[in-house]
């Protein structure tokens, strides 16, 4: 994987602490959303169906840090809405880093070149970049033009200034093996991102596009076309490669959605961001009160054609901690920088 070295030792001290301590569930990275409000309307995403009440708040920067630091995961994704429209988040993010989080900063990129001057580049921070095709594909998923640009522009500023940038990408059923090629050529090749993220679309029951939701065997057969030719070795990907396996269709797992839970302003979401089956107001009583097993791939109709990392990443991590075999690749691999 893509991660950085450091960054891959910290994570794996953390799960063999918790190996040590018998704990059968625990966080690899939470989702915090300290707002649900955005600057676009993507068709994807429901978060901006909630109340203009809702829309309005902003959580407190006490509030998201103290979520984290209860959870104790080593790793944060701040999410939304888009964060940069909260008035603190480089507070937030401050505070985080202090505490030796990693943090990565989901955005759309609209604004990050009139916010970047708020942060400091860090070995611990990230620009979180949404990259869903190239120009007009990215537009249209968006439903606003001129955005690709935009975001490709404050990429390269970031980068110029010298802070980490990831992207992360959502492909469709509208995409085909090709354009997935094309974008994370781009990505990779000529934006020279640091690490890029990749996923299926999952159903996300608030979003206003329910048509263009990706299937278990479209997603395989999208994913292994994709990876061929050496594709999968030459990105910067940043994922496990049983991870990667998994999408391609050459191993299957178990949703461990515990692992990557979600905090909001309205509380730890039961199971996770992209389901609500209500909320709790502490970590423990997610883990403890919640009925796991219930949830995942023939289980919850919900889940049925679910192959997001949100899931699933987490469960190729846990495998290959418990596999010298798969710890051996993952650790030639990050070395290397070689993913194939």
């Amino acid at each position: 994987m893509a991660m950085p070295l450091r960054q891959s030792i910290k994570v794996a001290t953390y799960l063999f602490e918790q190996k040590l301590r018998r704990r059968d569930k625990f966080p690899l990275i939470v989702e915090l959303e300290p707002l649900f409000a955005c600057n676009l309307k993507c068709e994807g995403c429901g978060k901006i169906q909630h109340p203009a009440g809702v829309l309005k708040q902003r959580m407190p920067v006490a509030q998201a840090v103290g979520a984290v630091l209860e959870s104790g995961a080593p790793m944060v994704s701040i999410a939304g809405g888009e964060p940069l429209m909260h008035p603190q988040i480089d507070e937030i993010v401050r505070q985080l880093v202090a505490r030796r989080k990693y943090v990565f900063l989901c955005t759309n990129a609209m604004l990050l070149r009139k916010k970047m001057d708020s942060f400091k580049p860090s070995p611990y921070f990230a620009f979180a970049v949404h990259i869903d095709g190239l120009r007009e594909r990215h537009d249209e998923s968006v439903a606003k033009e001129g955005v690709f640009d935009e975001a490709v522009e404050a990429i390269k500023e970031a980068k110029r200034r010298g802070f980490r940038v990831t992207t992360n990408s959502t492909f469709f059923n509208t995409d085909t093996p090709q354009t997935i090629v094309e974008v994370l050529n781009y990505l990779n090749d000529d934006l020279k991102v640091d690490e890029m993220m990749i996923s299926p679309a999952y159903a996300y029951e608030k979003a206003p596009d329910q048509e263009h939701f990706l299937g278990v065997e479209q997603t395989r057969e999208l994913f292994r076309k994709a990876f061929a030719g050496g594709n999968r070795s030459r990105w910067r990907l940043n994922h496990s490669p049983l991870f990667l396996d998994f999408l391609e269709g050459k191993v299957d797992f178990p949703c461990t959605a515990w692992a990557i839970p979600n905090y909001s302003l309205f509380g730890w979401q039961r199971p996770c961001y992209l389901m609500s089956d209500g909320y709790v107001p502490t970590y423990r009583e997610l883990i403890e009160e919640t009925d796991w097993d219930k949830y995942g791939r023939g289980k919850d109709p919900r889940c049925s054609n679910c192959m997001a990392h949100c899931g699933y990443e987490p469960t190729a991590v846990l495998a290959t901690m418990g596999s010298l075999k798969e710890s051996l690749r993952a650790l030639r691999e990050t070395v290397n920088g070689n993913h194939g």
